[in-house]
């Protein structure tokens, strides 16, 4: 117990310790894309954090394995080069019961994984969807910055020169609509101030203009409509409901599993391996951490990353295989997972040889 506590410590240590760095090297290259995205006017500052909760799910299902994977690298590595893992051999610890005690750990990381590919993941890309498809279907005063034209979707396009000193009121506002199918007049809109407002009854959202003007026309006619107004409210509309959103990234692993379609059994298959991944990664890499001493615990730590890369790039390559019809679902992805299993078996042969000597 005193070893099975170490040595599950020192790798869960290195494996939080690389997740971590993988972590803020993911999400804030997103991050800064979406802080792009708040200066420009298109979302509001104040959903980024949300954003970035809803993405953290779809982060770690990629980063733990990775990170746990190399985790075992450095961890045994480090082992290796200080001669503790020779001595506990010495002692008659083989390699294989020390796989044996490899894979709590990597139970735990399994259903971590497996629980944000199952249903943290598809969940939390729904609601970034909704959130971002919500803030482009209605005009909101927190999304809006003086002195700039912005597109708000409906077909809006909206310049302020400024708010009040709440922020509450905008100043000199144009509004233009362009036309659409149901109404084919061009309008513009130009009032000294504004503000929007909610009414708590139906949840519809509206522009309030005071003391302007209203011109409507018809390109390529000649006659115009004009409006002079006290007081003008012009709605916004209703926010979309999450069920408008029907892409197979966002459906629920049971809806996937009932599903016949090609592209949801290749979604299905990608979430469900995951997991297994975990387990065939802590196979390979107890034995390609073994190394000499004079190497480094580094060593092998560049064809270990290779080979990671080969595992993933072959495993997305035979999702879509399966998702555009190239693949029969019933092979699926299960051959590639098998041939890494079948390379971690052998390594594990080699080493147990190794060990026995």
């Amino acid at each position: 117990m005193i070893l099975f506590r170490y040595l599950t410590r020192e790798v869960l240590l290195t494996m939080s310790a690389v997740a971590g760095i993988l972590l803020l090297v993911i999400m804030g290259s997103r991050f800064i894309r979406y802080f792009s995205d708040a200066a420009e006017g298109d979302i509001p500052v104040t959903i980024l954090g949300s954003l970035m909760m809803f993405h953290l799910p779809g982060f770690m299902e990629l980063v733990l394995p990775l990170a746990f994977f190399l985790g075992i690298l450095l961890a045994y590595g480090q082992m290796y080069m200080n001669s503790e893992i020779t001595v506990m051999v010495a002692c008659g610890m083989s390699p294989l019961r020390l796989l044996r005690v490899t894979l709590l750990p990597a139970s735990v990381v399994a259903v971590l994984v497996g629980f944000c590919s199952l249903w943290l993941t598809p969940a939390g890309a729904l609601q970034t969807a909704a959130t971002l498809e919500e803030q482009r279907s209605r005009l909101d005063v927190s999304v809006l910055a003086p002195g700039r034209f912005q597109d708000f979707g409906g077909g809006r396009t909206a310049y302020i020169s400024d708010f009040s000193s709440d922020g509450t009121e905008m100043q000199e506002v144009l509004v233009h609509e362009r036309p659409n199918t149901e109404n084919p007049h061009s309008f513009v809109t130009r009032a000294g101030s504004g503000y929007q407002e909610t009414r708590v009854e139906t949840g519809s959202r509206f522009l309030i203009l005071e003391n302007g003007e209203r011109y409507g026309v018809v390109p390529g006619q000649q006659d115009a409509q004009r409006l002079t107004f006290e007081r003008y409210t012009m709605r916004l509309g209703l926010s979309r409901g999450l069920q408008e959103f029907d892409s197979i990234e966002y459906a629920t692993t049971a809806e996937l599993w009932d599903d016949p379609n090609p592209r949801a059994q290749a979604q299905f298959q990608w979430r469900t391996g995951l997991p297994f991944m975990v387990f065939v990664l802590a196979l390979i890499a107890q034995p390609l951490s073994r190394v000499n001493p004079r190497q480094g615990r580094f060593a092998k730590l560049l064809p270990a990353v290779f080979l990671y890369v080969a595992y993933l790039s072959l495993l997305l390559a035979a999702v879509d295989a399966i998702g555009s019809g190239k693949l029969s679902p019933l092979v699926g992805v299960w051959p590639v997972h098998l041939l890494f299993l079948g390379l971690g078996l052998l390594l594990l042969w080699r080493s147990q040889r190794k060990g026995m000597r």
